[in-house]
């Protein structure tokens, strides 16, 4: 598990002269409508709607959450494969000054590892790419983030068009990056260890009474 004691370590102890930026997509899509208005009501039946709705596409929010500060490097694409994760990363180095190493947390999902990716990050020796555990990717602060625009901003809106749904994303990143609030990490890397140990033994003797 040597991945979490890196992750972790970056957000405990952060380097000097660089900065670490918890990278990620999230998929989005506008509220599914129905194909038709209401359905005529009928004595003792209550309202209804048709049970298909029709979708509007999706859009894909590229965000790097800066671990310490707690900006957001964030744009929109309308796909989500490894020709627009390597825009973003340029997008991020445009952002990011020039004197600063670049740390960079990401999970293990192919676009992060393609050889487009690959290629790009060994052309650029400032950036530095650290990879989440498998199952681990609720270790990239980034997640929180997502949450919090889920909860606050999409959830809560009905949105007809992608656009719409771009738009809300776009003033929320500018919100919250002109009132930024870090995520404050606690847990060391061996506390986090200890527990999923605790539960990976928790898991075999459980398995071993019930054979």
């Amino acid at each position: 598990m040597c991945e979490v004691r890196d992750i972790v370590g970056l957000y405990l102890s952060p380097p000097d002269h660089a900065v670490v930026l918890c990278v990620d997509e999230k998929v989005a899509e506008p509220s599914p409508q129905p194909h038709s208005a209401l359905l005529p009501m009928r004595p003792g039946q209550v309202e209804r709607r048709t049970h298909d709705y029709e979708r509007h596409g999706t859009t894909t929010l590229f965000a790097a959450l800066d671990a310490k500060v707690g900006t957001v490097i964030g744009e929109v694409h309308r796909r989500h494969r490894a020709v627009e994760f390597r825009k973003f990363l340029d997008t991020i180095k445009q952002h990011v000054p020039e004197d600063l190493d670049i740390h960079v947390i990401m999970d293990n999902y192919s676009t992060h590892k393609t050889a487009t990716v690959r290629n790009w990050f060994a052309k650029r020796p400032r950036f530095q790419a650290h990879f989440t555990p498998t199952y681990g990717s609720w270790l990239n602060l980034v997640e929180r983030f997502f949450a919090e625009l889920t909860e606050k901003q999409i959830r809560r809106g009905s949105f007809t068009s992608v656009s719409a749904l771009e738009k809300v994303i776009r003033e929320y990143l500018a919100l919250r990056n002109d009132h930024p609030k870090p995520f404050q990490w606690h847990k060391s890397a061996e506390d986090i260890l200890a527990t999923i140990a605790r539960f990976a033994n928790g898991a075999l003797q459980a398995r071993g009474t019930s054979t």
